[in-house]
């Protein structure tokens, strides 16, 4: 069943322009409580409450109002905890025994845009199942509860301080960050009050970029979406290391002292080398768009890997059904499941800076396994709706690109969950080739898109 709302990550889009506006985010409030009240079986006298963080977007305070309206329309109680990561109403909807968790955040995005996400009462995404049931829900009419019944809503004072002491759990209790200095990038995003705590408590030494949000400069110039700014930072400040989140906070890109920019694929690879160390690890899970030598460097550990869809909850999914532990996204997107439901920016650097701590020296030294092969990735606007995969001269082009590169390479083009974006991208063993391959694979797309 083709979904009208709810894409790869939530309902995302532009503020003030259908669907993200106050009047269909309070009937999607509204929607998502019916659901719950009908899917939940609650004691008698009880009803169901939900989580809403959000990040530090201006149009958070609309949507968060509206959406609180919807729910206590609905009869179901709401907590607030204001600025948060993602991960973090994770992990706080299932630690305080929520029936739902809701973040309003358009993670890397624009600060212009806005989206709204769910996570269940288990910290994961919510099933298929339950997207399609709220999405026809909404457009039922909008009868409310007596007042007797409506939702009450209530904030929670120390929801910062219970997600910083789950981070640092995630971290060896016989290890510390002691004489390591680092530079914190929190994109102006979610994680402003709560990163920098994470690893000063544990002993670093800290230097905070990016962490004076003013609702409008969210991953502008800073984040894991913009690491020139980290990496500037690291060269000045003389840091050991440099991590960047995005703008809420469960994407992480690092940056040794060196000023080398480490991606996902490459800090999976000394995740799982850590693991590797410790026992076995049954398997790993990327994406489509996980560099090819990731996959042959695990194999030389003997790690089997698989490639699921693009989109974390796809990668989620695929280790479920599988019963593995470890994936993730080039783009800094982590899975470790025996720590944390969902992918965490924080907890997934603590794991590599754990690793570091175990065998000493550098990013590079334990990275020295890897070699990534040259990509190249081209976003071509797209209209929403282009039926590109019947265009005969796209699919000329790619036929073409994927010959030129086969043994050697390889060509995926994927439109966009949460942007009118088709990506373009070719990897193989020779830069210049993979280089003129996507660029030419590029502008026809571009032609026939126009």
């Amino acid at each position: 069943m083709s979904r009208k709302y709810f894409g790869t990550d939530g309902i995302r889009g532009r503020v003030g322009q259908s669907p993200i506006t106050p009047d269909f985010v309070m009937r999607l409030g509204y929607a998502a409580g019916k659901v719950l009240l009908e899917k939940i079986e609650m004691p008698v006298g009880e009803r169901p409450s939900v989580l809403i963080g959000k990040d530090t977007r201006l149009s958070g305070y609309m949507l968060e109002s509206a959406l609180e309206a919807g729910f206590a329309a609905a009869g179901v109680d709401v907590c607030l905890v204001g600025p948060i990561p993602t991960p973090a109403v994770a992990y706080l909807t299932r630690a305080l025994r929520l029936q739902a968790g809701i973040v309003i955040s358009a993670s890397h995005n624009p600060y212009y845009d806005n989206g709204i996400k769910f996570f269940s009462a288990q910290g994961t995404k919510l099933p298929d199942e339950v997207e399609l049931a709220i999405e026809d829900a909404i457009d039922q009419p909008m009868i409310c509860v007596s007042p007797a019944e409506l939702g009450r809503a209530k904030r929670i004072d120390d929801a910062r301080g219970r997600y910083i002491e789950f981070c640092k759990s995630t971290f060896p209790n016989d290890l510390d960050l002691r004489g390591l200095k680092i530079v914190v990038d929190c994109a102006h995003g979610a994680a402003y009050q709560t990163a920098p705590d994470v690893f000063h408590e544990l002993g670093a030494e800290v230097i905070t970029i990016g962490a004076k949000p003013n609702g409008l400069n969210i991953n502008d110039g800073f984040g894991a979406t913009s690491p020139s700014a980290l990496r500037d930072a690291v060269l000045a400040h003389q840091a050991d290391l440099g991590l960047a989140l995005d703008g809420d906070a469960d994407r992480i890109q690092m940056v040794d002292a060196e000023g080398n920019l480490y991606d996902g694929d490459q800090l999976l690879y000394a995740l799982v080398c850590s693991r590797a160390k410790k026992g076995a690890v049954a398997g790993v899970v990327g994406t489509l768009m996980t560099n090819l030598a990731l996959e042959h460097a695990l194999g030389r550990l003997s790690v089997p890997f698989a490639r699921a869809a693009v989109g974390d909850r796809y990668v989620v999914e695929m280790l479920h059904d599988k019963g593995w532990l470890f994936g993730g996204e080039n783009s800094g997107h982590l899975l470790a499941l025996d720590r944390h439901t969902t992918g965490d920016g924080v907890v997934a650097a603590l794991q590599v800076l754990a690793a570091l701590r175990e065998v000493g020296g550098s990013l590079k030294t334990l990275l020295s396994g890897l070699t990534l092969y040259p990509q190249k990735l081209i976003n071509v606007p797209m209209a929403k709706g282009f039926p590109w995969k019947d265009d005969p001269a796209i699919q000329s082009a790619l036929l073409a690109t994927e010959a030129k590169m086969a043994g050697r390479g390889r060509v995926l083009l994927r439109a966009s969950g949460t942007e009118p974006l088709l990506r373009v991208m070719v990897e193989g063993e020779d830069a210049a080739e993979v280089l003129a391959a996507a660029q030419e694979l590029a502008n026809v797309v571009r032609e026939a898109s126009q």
